[in-house]
Order: structure tokens, then sequence, then C-alpha cells
């Protein structure tokens, strides 16, 4: 794991808590040197008289977020000190020299020499997945007992049951932490990797278990610092709360991929992904659904909270962190288009056509892939080969990871489409755009020719990156005026296209 780095030198006051007074919604700590302190009163729980207390001075006040040694009194009856640290990824579990199986969490900028944060896999079991101890005792229950349902529920059952459980908890007035546990149950048993750990510590107790989501959060444990002082072994969790923000967006369904009771949806631009089952869409559906989801248009309105997450990758000779945030399936709300229905049915029939009459458009696929031809002109072509009238041409050439949105923009601006290979050529009033509708290109804007056929007889001979470097004057006879770069942002792609359109 890389070491975490270190915080610039700053002040750290050290001193003796002289006082604990506790208010409303928070407490004071009075020290040994006059001065106040404001801290939660969670916290203040877990401090006592002649305890000395460190923290970084930053203007910012002591909070969740903030690192805190307790370093605890003798005569307290306590003899693990506290420690409280932002933190950033977790490791998968590992064994150390003992042969115990533990998870190293490194400390975020930390400013007391703490580095990392190492819980051994029994801790993470205590606090996370609340396996029963003793064979099952009849007052220990397992998450799935927490949620009654069964151990071979499917995903949809699960949040199903939650949802049950949580109005039920509402409606009876159940104290918080019972809520919480409800919600930490479902979290887990949601997310299949998480349900897959648990279900094998029912079985082996003592096997790996990793931090939840890959840790990024707030922890408080209790344990002893090593002799050198950079690393704080935890015996015991007592707090975390992770990284999160809540995300609305729209999510192409095509991103998704379906497995027969969930579906996963990846963005890498965004970083995000999150499960979705039949219950959160509102949708049945099946792993085939995968032969035909790029012709799907439909994009889910996402209201979700994100956690942060990451993972090492080996790249380059080194390992690096790569970073993504994962939505909470607890607090995760999913809306479809009121037409979905009718847009699954057309992309459905639209792949049934594609088999259907696969040898009409291999024929398509063949002459525009030597030359530019006219979206009119191939329809004229699939009538002659019996292709229905409805069927949209411009599906022949179209890609699973292609955006309908930059499609769409110039299509509607333009006076003819012309299709050459994988790409989309627009005549527009003013100009030509050749358009590849996927995030990571750009469109190409070039002056409007006298002629089309001269300018796509031309625009056929030479690639992107000649027209870049215009090699052999080619940027200068196709009358180059410049990119678009699709960007991050559709929306700021599209600003910029009006604007060079004079819109």
């Amino acid at each position: 794991m890389a070491a975490a780095p270190i915080s610039p030198a700053c002040q750290v006051c050290r001193e003796r808590v002289a006082s604990l007074q506790r208010k409303a919604d928070h407490a004071e700590c009075l020290l040994a040197n006059g001065s106040k302190l404001r801290i939660s009163r969670f916290l203040a729980a877990h401090i006592s008289n002649g305890d000395e207390i460190a923290f970084p001075l930053f203007p910012a006040p002591v909070n969740r977020g903030t690192e805190l040694y307790v370093t605890k009194n003798s005569h307290s009856g306590h003899s693990h000190d506290l420690y409280q640290a932002p933190i950033g990824n977790a490791t998968q579990p590992q064994r150390n020299k003992r042969d115990q199986l533990f998870v190293a969490a490194e400390v975020g900028e930390g400013s007391l020499g703490i580095s990392s944060v190492f819980l051994r896999c029994e801790v993470l079991r205590d606090y996370f997945y609340r396996i029963p101890r003793g064979g099952g005792a009849s007052d220990q229950h397992t998450l799935y007992d927490v949620l009654r349902v069964p151990a071979g529920a499917s995903p949809t059952e699960v949040r199903v049951a939650y949802k049950l459980r949580a109005l039920e908890l509402n409606s009876a007035g159940a104290p918080h932490s019972e809520r919480v546990g409800l919600e930490r149950a479902f979290n887990i048993l949601a997310q299949p990797e998480l349900r897959a750990c648990y279900d094998a510590l029912l079985t082996d107790p003592d096997g790996p278990a990793p931090f939840p989501y890959g840790g990024f959060g707030s922890l408080f444990v209790a344990g002893e610092r090593s002799h050198d002082g950079e690393v704080f072994f935890a015996t015991r969790i007592l707090a975390f709360l992770p990284e999160r923000r809540r995300r609305q967006f729209h999510a192409p369904l095509r991103k998704c991929d379906f497995d027969d009771d969930r579906a996963l949806y990846h963005d890498a631009r965004r970083k995000l992904e999150f499960w979705i089952d039949h219950a959160a869409l509102g949708l049945v559906w099946n792993s085939s659904w995968n032969q035909w989801k790029h012709l799907l248009g439909a994009k889910m309105q996402v209201n979700a909270t994100f956690v942060q997450s990451g993972r090492y990758r080996h790249r380059h000779g080194k390992w690096e962190l790569v970073s993504h945030e994962t939505a909470l399936p607890s607090r995760m709300e999913v809306k479809l288009p009121a037409d979905i229905q009718e847009q699954i049915e057309t992309a459905r029939k639209t792949y049934h056509r594609f088999g259907q009459y696969s040898a009409a458009l291999a024929q398509i696929r063949l002459r525009v892939e030597s030359q530019a031809v006219e979206k009119s002109e191939l329809e004229k072509m699939c009538a002659a080969l019996r292709v229905p009238g409805d069927f949209d041409i411009s599906l022949t050439t179209w890609r699973p990871d292609y955006d309908r949105f930059f499609y769409r923009q110039l299509s509607h601006r333009a006076r003819r489409i012309y299709l050459f290979r994988t790409e989309y050529i627009f005549e527009l009033e003013k100009v030509v755009a050749v358009e590849t509708p996927q995030l990571g290109h750009a469109t190409y804007l070039f002056s409007k020719p006298i002629r089309m056929e001269g300018f796509l007889a031309a625009y056929t001979k030479v690639s992107k990156d000649d027209i870049r470097h215009n090699r052999g004057s080619a940027a200068e006879k196709l009358g180059f005026l410049g990119r678009v770069i699709h960007g991050a942002n559709p929306r700021t792609w599209l600003k910029e296209l009006r604007q060079r359109l004079g819109e």
C-alpha cells in the first residue's frame, strides 16, 4: 500500500481534559490550559477527566472529520487509546506475520504522525457484518433476519423487504439505532460482492472481512499506537462515517450490464457505478438485453447518495489508486421515461431486423465503408432490398457506446446526412460537421463547400490525423475550421457548437 501523504507541519495542541460539560447538541471540553474545545456528544461519551487529547490547530472547528488522538488516563480503567481520523482507501484483507487477517486504511493528510490504521478482520466483522457468535444463539440475528428474508432471497426480494420493514419501523416509532441497523443490513446484502463476503463469513467467521465500499470517510477507533508512532492498531471500531454526496443526473440504460436478477451501471467518464434490481428500476429484464441495449436511447433519472470507493491497480510498473463513487442501495431512487416500454419494443424490433435483413444491411455497410453515401440514397437502397421503410438507416453503423445526444443535436439542424464508415457527415446551413457521436471524440467543422460531392471525395481519402496536422494541406483543401471537443459535459459542447454555427 502506498504511504498516505502527511500534511505540512502544523501546530499540535496536547492538553489534559479538566472537565466535560454536555449540552443539548454538543459537548464542551475544558482543557487544563483553560481553553475550551467543542466536540460531539458521541465523542464526549468516550472521554474522561484526566485524558490527554491531541489535535492539529486548524481554523476549522473540531468535527467528525478532524484528526484527534486521546491518550486514556491510567486511572480511568480503559487501557486503549482513541483515534479519530479521515481515512482513504482500505486494502483488501491480507495476513500479517502472526497469520492474522487484517485491513490497512490510509490516513488522509495526517498531522499527528500516524499514516495508517490497521484493523483485524474480526474488528470489521463485529462492527459492519455483525456475525452471530456461539453457533447461532436464538437471541442473535443475521442480516437476513434483520430484513426478514431467507438467505436465498433475490435482490428484488431483498429490496422489497427493506422497504416494508422500514415502513414498519417508522410507523412504530422504532429507535434510531434499529433503523440504522436495518439500512446497514440492506446496504451489505444489496451489494453482490459484500453479500458474497457476508455469506462466506456466516460459514467461516474467521475468514476475510473487507472494509465495506473500500473505506473513505471518518473513522473513530480504540486501540494502541505502534512503537514508531506511524501505525494505529485498532481493536474496536467505535464509529465510521463514509464520505457522501447527493447526486442527480440522467443515465443511459445502454451503459448497464444486465444479469438475470440485477444490472450494473458503470460510467467511466463520471467514475460512477451502482447496482439496480427489478424493484428499483420497475422493469423486468434478462441477460439477453445486452444484445440490443446499444439501440435503446432511453435514460433513467437517478437521484442517489454516493460514497467514495476505490481500488489499487498496477499500471506502468507502479501501483495507482483508481477511485470511483458507488451509490448506496438504500438511498437511491430511479425514474424512467413514460414511454419506456415503447422505446424497449422499438429497440427489440430494430435488433430483430438486423438479423432478419442481415444480408441487405451487410451490403449497405460494405458500401459506406469505402464512400460517403447520403442517408436518403441508402433508404432507397433499403427499399430495393425489401427492408421496411420505417427502419432507421442511421442505426446500420451505430456502435454500442455511441451517444444519441450528439447525433440528435446535429441531425435536426442538417439539410442532408451522409454515412461513412462509423461516422456521420452533416451538411448544415453554413458548415459541414463530421461526427463520431461518442464521448472522448470531437465534432470536426468545415466551411460549406460549393459542391458536397467534391468535399466528400476529398474527405474520404484522408484521416483525422492528416486534417489536424494539415498533412498534404488536407485541412486547407477541406476548409477545416476546427474541432468542438465533446468533453465531460455535453451541454458545454452544445453551447460551443451554437457559437460556431452563429445561433
